[in-house]
């Protein structure tokens, strides 16, 4: 999903600002009394990058773009040698200086306005002239030199792999270092309708979100002296030096030029440094200038004191990134079992984690054992069943906390016996916590997810009863089939927003959902004794609901669909699909009832 182009363009005020011989073209918007964010564009961009986004930050700030040297309406300086990161950072120190003379700036660079904006807060001075700094789509050249060189003098898998990947992305380089295809190929893609037609095609950028210079032709072919005059002598004698300006990284991780791995190693010069990973693409502020926008007012709201919102704190990065750090996950039925395994997983890996459950002693508890593993957590009370409840809920969640990035479905019930002796009111019940639960799970956060527009996971615990036919686990079974074909149509129906959807299919796993399973047609009694003899079956059996948890975050890391846990659900998914019959007499085994 993408956002719908903003129709009015700023009316900026125009200035200029000298420095080193070359004049660069300033346009300013907001109160020039409010803290100051300077907007650092990219190749092949101007100012005009910035439509969508510098209207929204001057509600509250003095904005100011400028069009850098080589680009829009500033001087082109012809040596090749006028385009290095250290005449760059100059410029923006200059631009800094001119526009807010008495107090540092804000910063925010795209593309090669981040890797100058990278080179100018690794400067001693930095900290008294740039306040915070946010980076998209733009490395810093000397981590990623750094990084490379530790790839091929001490390899291991992961630093090959990312050497691979990004090589291969970014092969256009290479080409932009001869001196005379390039100008050519550029020439031609030059044309506004092309370039705009160039970027929905890699990466479906609304093309009336686009807005270029009349200058772009000229911008490309001279933005040629940017790659050329640091790619390699960067990557080849890296510098890399600390900062200890506030940086928030935001990771596009369908970038078509630049692989999340280059950013491994920012934690060890960034000391002070949030991170924010998304399934976006390179073009950021055309393709979801919304929420860069929301992204950049959150994070300069916690630099300045003013509300800051607790979304930022879980993006805080104090050592090595781990997968999923700073999501935002809710959890069904995480007071015990395998949700409250799940949620310790993710307490480790830095989530902020919505813990809801029927009890909610035991939410608070799971929240108290997060908190403790140095999570940030929320307990709720929730059934699942009641849908206004739940609807309520997740705008609850919505409104306290932000669109969840994941949604684990996992509260669920148990019935045992045959499906003609089971009670109306247990088949209801069972329905509308086990399959109308996950429903309401999915649609509402789902919704969510989809008008956000930055993709998400939705996570439904189904079962290996799904797709394991049994004459004692009928009704149970039909609920689980259902969580499963649901997950897997949703998955379909939410592709198109980068939305994944996964079903998780355990098997005999040791949780106390054994304990409390009704078990249709029986007395007290009977029932007592057959659910004490299956629960001490599946102690014996020994697979721990932190197995399952860990299947579930692989599901969401490396977004599988169907994902079948224990050996025996393995089995019985795979004799399913190629051996039915089999499972059709094995279904006629009574297992209790």
């Amino acid at each position: 999903m993408t956002e719908q182009a903003v129709q009015v363009r700023p009316e900026w005020r125009r200035g200029t600002v000298s420095g080193d011989g070359v004049t660069l073209a300033t346009f300013e918007l907001g109160d020039p009394g409010n803290p100051t964010v300077l907007l650092v564009h990219g190749w092949p961009d101007t100012h005009h990058l910035w439509t969508h986004i510098a209207p929204r930050l001057a509600e509250k700030y003095h904005v100011v773009a400028y069009d850098c040297r080589g680009f829009g309406e500033s001087d082109r300086p012809r040596e090749v040698g006028a385009y290095r990161l250290a005449e760059l950072a100059d410029d923006l120190f200059a631009v800094a200086e001119a526009v807010s003379p008495d107090a540092p700036v804000h910063v925010v660079g795209h593309d090669w306005g981040s890797v100058q904006a990278w080179e100018a807060v690794s400067r001693p001075r930095a900290h008294t002239r740039i306040a915070s700094f946010v980076s998209v789509s733009g490395p810093n050249l000397d981590h990623l030199g750094q990084l490379l060189r530790a790839g091929l003098t001490r390899p291991t898998p992961h630093r090959v792999r990312t050497i691979a990947t990004q090589s291969l992305s970014s092969a256009y380089t290479g080409l932009f270092q001869l001196p005379v295809l390039p100008n050519a190929l550029l020439t031609a893609l030059g044309n506004p309708r092309a370039w705009k037609q160039f970027l929905h095609t890699v990466e479906g950028t609304p093309p009336e979100n686009v807005v270029v210079a009349g200058t772009l032709r000229r911008d490309m072919i001279t933005g040629l002296a940017l790659y050329r005059a640091n790619i390699r002598q960067k990557l080849s004698r890296p510098d890399p030096r600390p900062t200890t300006v506030p940086v928030l990284q935001v990771v596009n991780e369908r970038d078509i030029a630049l692989r999340p791995a280059i950013y491994d190693n920012t934690p060890d010069y960034a000391a002070k440094l949030w991170r924010r990973d998304t399934p976006t693409g390179h073009w950021l502020p055309y393709t979801h200038p919304a929420y860069l926008t929301d992204t950049v007012l959150d994070f300069l709201a916690a630099q300045t004191g003013s509300d800051a919102p607790p979304t930022v704190e879980r993006l805080r990065v104090f050592a090595e990134p781990k997968p999923l750090a700073g999501k935002l996950v809710v959890i069904t039925g995480a007071g015990s079992g395998i949700g409250r395994e799940t949620a310790l997983l993710l307490a480790e890996r830095g989530c902020e984690l919505v813990l809801a459950d029927r009890n909610l002693d035991t939410a608070a508890e799971t929240e108290q054992a997060c908190k403790v593993a140095g999570a940030v957590a929320h307990a709720y009370l929730l059934d699942v069943s009641d849908t206004g409840a739940f609807v309520s809920f997740a705008a609850t969640v919505r409104e306290q906390h932000g669109v969840p990035d994941v949604v684990i479905n996992n509260a669920g019930i148990g019935l045992a016996g045959g499906a003609l002796a089971a009670t109306d009111e247990q088949v209801d019940r069972l329905l509308d916590v086990n399959l109308r639960g996950v429903i309401t799970g999915s649609r509402e956060f789902g919704r969510q997810m989809v008008e956000r527009g930055v993709g998400g996971h939705i996570v439904n615990v189904s079962s290996a009863a799904a797709f394991t036919p049994s004459r004692s686990l009928g009704l149970y079974s039909a609920s689980k089939a259902g969580v499963l074909l649901f997950s897997e149509s949703l998955r379909a129906e939410l592709a198109e927003h980068r939305i994944g959807v996964s079903a998780i299919c355990p098997g005999i796993v040791d949780t106390n959902i054994v304990s409390s399973t009704p078990i249709a047609g029986l007395d007290s009694d009977s029932e007592r004794t057959q659910r004490d003899r299956l629960d001490r079956f599946y102690q014996r059996r020994g697979f721990t609901p932190d197995r399952v948890a860990t299947e579930i975050v692989s599901a969401v890391e490396h977004n599988k669909a169907v994902v079948p846990v224990t050996p025996e659900a393995k089995v019985g998914y795979r004799i399913y699909r190629f051996a039915p019959w089999l499972s059709r007499i094995g279904a006629r085994q009574k297992v209790t009832g």
